[in-house]
């Protein structure tokens, strides 16, 4: 599992690589598609896997619970819910997908 999570980020590196070589907009916005699709996009996993992590430590902790431990839960919840409302992100996506021609290509020198 560590190499399947460490494959992911690489691949979430190179969407952010190939991002900022300022490519057309109706080439990014597919590859935005599934990333901020409103069911199973990553601030919907993402939140659902720092809720349950925030559950793993919180089971497995020693009891009583040091104030740090519950500090760090507190914020692996706080976290996970921040991340998960910006799966409100898809509308822009679809949005933009609504907008075919609208967008001028730009060097990025010149933006």
């Amino acid at each position: 599992m560590p190499d399947q999570v460490r494959k992911t980020t690489r691949t979430l590196v190179e969407l952010a690589t190939y991002l900022r070589t300022y490519p057309p907009v109706e080439k990014a916005v597919p590859l935005l598609v599934p990333l901020l699709d409103e069911d199973s996009g990553a601030p919907i996993l993402l939140g659902d896997i720092l809720r349950s992590a925030a559950r793993l430590v919180s089971q497995q902790a020693a009891r009583p619970m040091a104030d740090e431990t519950r500090q760090i839960i507190d914020g692996l919840r706080e976290a996970a819910q921040e991340i998960t409302d910006w799966h409100v992100l898809h509308w822009d996506v679809q949005r933009l997908s609504a907008m075919p021609g609208e967008f001028a290509i730009l060097a990025p020198e010149d933006q």
